[in-house]
């Protein structure tokens, strides 16, 4: 029999590691707080995991709401949410190598904000808010209040799982470059990348076969 409130938290936990990738972006984050001592380090990496946090959980309940309010169905919402994750996953799949240094580059310039860059668009981005908005409406159209409860548990326990991984991975940051390196870091993208991909497949799929069989 199968546990609803596990389903979800790997749901959520699945669909959002391989966007975000802590372990990847951990040593962009090292190099944005290069200047910052250890002690700061480690306090922005905590405001980074619960910005993002709150980011994801405010686009996970209330983001396929705003979007029914604008009388988008749910299906639809999936397919466009999904084609965006597809694609998503697709460009980091496609891009050169040193990805790395590619995205430190582009953000070095910038200034080290708990918020900005670090959480929005470094960590959470837009690929994230569109995933956690198509996850959010693949709840179920019919069940008991006590489901959903479980079901939204199983949610909010796997967005606490993703906040926990940012934060020890950007803790860890240092550590994590060291063992790593360069070439370990960018094959790790590329795994999480077809991984990405396929859940985007899955997404559009999913509401594809809710649209065909609507009356």
């Amino acid at each position: 029999m199968s546990n609803p409130i596990i389903e979800a938290f790997l749901l959520m936990y699945a669909g959002l590691f391989p966007i975000i990738n802590p372990p990847a972006m951990a040593p962009i984050f090292l190099g944005l707080t290069q200047q910052s001592t250890s002690a700061e380090r480690h306090r922005l990496a905590a405001r980074v995991a619960i910005n993002g946090l709150l980011l994801l959980f405010g686009s996970l309940l209330a983001g396929s709401y705003l979007l029914e309010f604008f009388g988008i169905m749910m299906p639809v919402v999936r397919v466009g949410g999904g084609f965006v994750v597809l694609a998503l996953g697709w460009k980091l799949l496609n891009e050169p190598g040193a990805l790395v240094e590619h995205h430190a580059e582009r953000h070095a310039a910038e200034p080290t904000d708990s918020f900005y860059p670090l959480t929005m668009p470094l960590t959470i981005g837009p690929g994230a808010i569109s995933t956690a908005i198509a996850l959010g409406s693949e709840r179920p159209e019919a069940s008991g209040m006590g489901h959903l409860a479980l079901i939204a548990a199983g949610a909010g326990a796997g967005l606490i799982a993703i906040a926990a991984t940012v934060y020890i991975c950007f803790r860890f940051a240092d550590r994590i470059v060291a063992a790593l390196g360069t070439g370990g870091t960018n094959v790790l993208i590329r795994l999480s990348a077809f991984v990405l991909f396929c859940l985007g497949v899955q997404i559009v799929w999913t509401g594809y076969s809710a649209l065909v069989g609507a009356p």
